[in-house]
Order: C-alpha cells, then sequence, then structure tokens
C-alpha cells in the first residue's frame, strides 16, 4: 500500500510506468481515433496505453471508480466530479434502405412528417447518443415506431442496408464507399451530438493524464 501511494504521488512522466487507461466508444474508435491513436503510440512509445470499449454511462462510472484515467464521451453528463474538455460536434443523419448503391457525398432533406409511420433501428435506451435522438424526436413531433436496437453502428448499417428499417447515426459513419442507403437531414432542423474526453476531479492530477488528453484533443480536433 505504501509503495502504491508512492506511486500515486510520483508525478515525473519519464517515471511514470503505471498502465494507462484510456476508454472510448465503439464508432469513435472506429471511424475517428484510428489516426490520433497512431500519433499517440509514437508520442508516447513506453507508456503502457490500454483502451477500453463501452458506452458513456460506463465509462464515467469507471471514471469515477478510477478504473479509467481518460475517456472519450457523449455529452451531455452530470459533470460534478468531472473534468470535461469539449471537443468537437457531429452531426448526425437519417438513413433509409435503397434499392441501389448511393454514393456516400449526397445528403438529402425529409419533413418530420415523413418519419411518422417509419419502422426504426436505433441504439440501446441506455446510450447517451439515444438520449440525444429521443430528445430530437421529442422536439420535432414524432414518436419513433423503434422495432429493434443494437449497439453496434456497423450492425445497424447492414440491416438499413438489408431493407429492416431506418436509422439515425453519426455521420463519420457513413463516410467512404457507396451504400444500400439514402441518407438524409430533417426539412428546419439539423441533429448534432458533442464528443468529449473527460477526468475524474481530483486535487492530485496524474501528470501523464493531463498530457495525453491534451495531445489527444488536438490531434481530433486537427483530423476533423
Amino acid at each position: 500500500m505504501m509503495g502504491h501511494i508512492q506511486q500515486e504521488f510520483e508525478n515525473d512522466l519519464s517515471k511514470d510506468v503505471r498502465p494507462f487507461h484510456f476508454a472510448t466508444g465503439v464508432t469513435t474508435l472506429i471511424y475517428q481515433l484510428g489516426g490520433p491513436l497512431r500519433q499517440l503510440r509514437k508520442r508516447y512509445p513506453n507508456a503502457e496505453i490500454r483502451v477500453t470499449v463501452g458506452v458513456t454511462e460506463e465509462m464515467v462510472a469507471g471514471l469515477l471508480d478510477r478504473r479509467f484515467d481518460l475517456a472519450l464521451i457523449s455529452l451531455p453528463v452530470a459533470e460534478d466530479d468531472l473534468n470535461i474538455i469539449p471537443l468537437f460536434e457531429e452531426e448526425l443523419l437519417v438513413v433509409r434502405p435503397s434499392a441501389n448503391k448511393v454514393g456516400s457525398g449526397h445528403i438529402g432533406s425529409l419533413r418530420a412528417s415523413d418519419l411518422n409511420s417509419a419502422p426504426f433501428l436505433l441504439y440501446p435506451r441506455r446510450s447517451n447518443v439515444r438520449l440525444v435522438i429521443d430528445r430530437f424526436f421529442q422536439e420535432i413531433g414524432v414518436a419513433p415506431h423503434v422495432v429493434m436496437e443494437a449497439d453496434d453502428t456497423e450492425a445497424i448499417k447492414r440491416l438499413v442496408e438489408s431493407g429492416f428499417g431506418h436509422s439515425i447515426l453519426p455521420e463519420h459513419a457513413l463516410r467512404g464507399r457507396s451504400h444500400f442507403f439514402q441518407k438524409f437531414r430533417i426539412h428546419g432542423h439539423t441533429l448534432k451530438r458533442s464528443l468529449a474526453l473527460a477526468t475524474a476531479r481530483t486535487d492530485c492530477p496524474r501528470r501523464l493524464t493531463e498530457s495525453i488528453a491534451s495531445f489527444l484533443g488536438s490531434a481530433l480536433q486537427q483530423s476533423q
């Protein structure tokens, strides 16, 4: 225990050999963290960086329990015991099946009333992104007919392409090759989620955490 306490107060970056625990959502990891994490490994070649994938609620609990040093989360969250570093906003788009392949660049427009009878495949209710989506539905006066829920963005995309229903997904996840779905914004409305880095609030912050948070935040913002 004395050795653990000594490590806690040893804040020299060159002597910090404890594992660094970083948590992130799977969608952000797949579509936005590839380049920044490669840069991070080059910048801190001797750091033992461990990555955990989870939803925002699990990541916040891990930060407060000191299981994670740093997390990339979706806002909003209760911030009383967290330090929040806002990064950027990401647009969420409506997607619906298409009989033919559609290029990734075109984004159409729908009226809110066009969604009233559409079946939807959405993230689970425990997801922070689902909270943002549900609030948006309330704002535009739509009661979605949810036929399926899934954590995985790629799984939802494939199910939409297979004709199971509409969905609302992050714009970054919809880039790249052509797909068997169409992308839309709701006329007169914009739906976005906010991403941020978070650490547990403490009187003795770990210098390595502060350094990695600063580096990773800059790399993520530059990659947008």
